[in-house]
């Protein structure tokens, strides 16, 4: 085996020039398709992140002004969503909605003070069904809970960035703060998914009406859906239009009276972009390295023509047509085997420097790109059909090199 492969190495020696460059051709074509496998993954896990803090099949409504005169009643009017609003969809949607949940937002950034310490930072009610909809990770403590809300109790949890802006490294469960000089009690603390940083915090949404005088009024209202389709949650979103326009009676065709935000739909959208980048990405990348293969070929049929004086005392002396063609062919396989493996390791060695790159800069970039890999399995794959590639490009000139006639290649000057 070592006597084998010293042959391979001493004939693609008189050839230094020819073998390097067609290496690097085919460490070329599969470095770029690594990096640009791990791009396309960089940038998919980017979009992804910005679901990451929500649910997947959510409806988010918010109000608008009427665009439409209709009913007796002007265009421009502002909408206002109730209490009376979240109780007639979870009574019209009792099948189709896993939670719901209405949100009143303090007007402005609420100041939240402890002891000396002070900031403007964004608080809203809501409810505890909630946090099936914005998800949250809990560090400390716990969630808003019914007892909170039928007990219209001040309680609030802040994010882990409103606890590090007045805590310190104090530990805010079982504190009181100030919201807007009202007093309300730290029972959690928490982060956010889609962004570490965002300071944001989280009151019950009966306490927060009672306390801010917001009586039964909404800011924008949250569901979650248990639909599987698209199609299944652009029903729902239609009827949610429907029925609120009936509610507050506005036009058929007033379409920009009410916000929705269909998660479901975008994240499909998202997803349907990132598998097109993904064939493209491939179809590029296979392209490369059939450049770099076409370049294996090539010096092969060039060194079989250099070698035919070579070739035909072989076969003189009794070696086998299959002898030349598995050293052909083993050349073939050497010369894509190596320049693929170099070029993999190479792929992968970027992208694991530039994944740690990312993750020391933080939060600014996660939510645009974010951890660019290609996965072990996919990378394995590409090696192996880079080296049938290889079998394949050295076959033609292996087949030539074995029909060579002994007498006609000792004739060759």
């Amino acid at each position: 085996m070592i006597d084998y492969i010293q042959e391979i190495l001493s004939t693609l020696k008189q050839n230094k020039l020819r073998a390097i460059m067609t290496g690097f051709s085919v460490a070329w074509g599969i470095f770029m398709l690594i990096l640009l496998l791990g791009s396309g993954k960089g940038l998919q896990n980017g979009m992804e992140n910005n679901f990451r803090g929500t649910s997947k099949n959510a409806l988010w409504i918010w109000s608008r002004r009427t665009q439409v005169a209709h009913d007796g009643l002007k265009a421009g009017r502002r909408i206002q969503f109730t209490d009376q609003d979240v109780e007639a969809l979870k009574l019209h949607f009792d099948k189709n909605i896993d939670n719901i949940s209405g949100r009143f937002y303090l007007n402005g950034e609420a100041r939240i003070t402890y002891n000396n310490e002070f900031g403007t930072f964004n608080t809203e009610g809501v409810m505890p069904e909630f946090k099936e909809i914005q998800i949250v990770d809990l560090k400390e403590g716990r969630y808003i809970n019914s007892i909170d809300i039928e007990e219209y109790r001040k309680v609030i949890i802040i994010s882990i960035p409103i606890k590090n802006a007045l805590f310190k490294d104090e530990d805010p469960i079982g504190k009181y703060i100030r919201v807007n000089n009202v007093p309300f009690l730290v029972v959690g603390t928490f982060t956010d998914p889609q962004d570490k940083e965002r300071k944001r915090a989280y009151l019950p949404l009966t306490t927060a009406q009672r306390v801010f005088n917001g009586s039964n009024k909404l800011g924008e209202m949250a569901i979650a859906t248990n639909a599987t389709t698209v199609e299944e949650n652009k029903r729902i979103e239609e009827e949610v239009r429907l029925l609120l326009g009936k509610r507050h009676r506005v036009a058929p065709e007033d379409k920009q009276a009410l916000g929705i935000w269909n998660t479901l739909e975008h994240f499909k959208q998202s997803q349907g972009i990132f598998a097109g980048i993904r064939m493209f990405v491939w179809i590029i990348g296979i392209m490369t390295i059939i450049a770099g293969i076409v370049g294996v070929s090539n010096i092969m049929i060039i060194m079989v023509k250099e070698r035919t004086k070579e070739i035909g005392i072989r076969k003189a002396i009794g070696a086998t047509p299959f002898s030349i063609i598995r050293l052909v062919l083993s050349e073939s396989v050497f010369i894509t085997a190596l320049s693929g493996f170099f070029g993999l390791v190479a792929g992968m060695g970027i992208l694991s420097l530039v994944s740690t790159a990312l993750l020391q800069a933080g939060s600014d970039v996660e939510r645009t790109f974010w951890n660019p890999s290609a996965s072990l399995g996919v990378a394995l794959w590409a090696l192996l059909i880079l080296i049938t590639a290889g079998l394949i490009a050295g076959y033609i000139p292996a087949k030539r090199a074995a029909s060579i006639r002994p007498i006609e290649a000792l004739h060759v000057d």
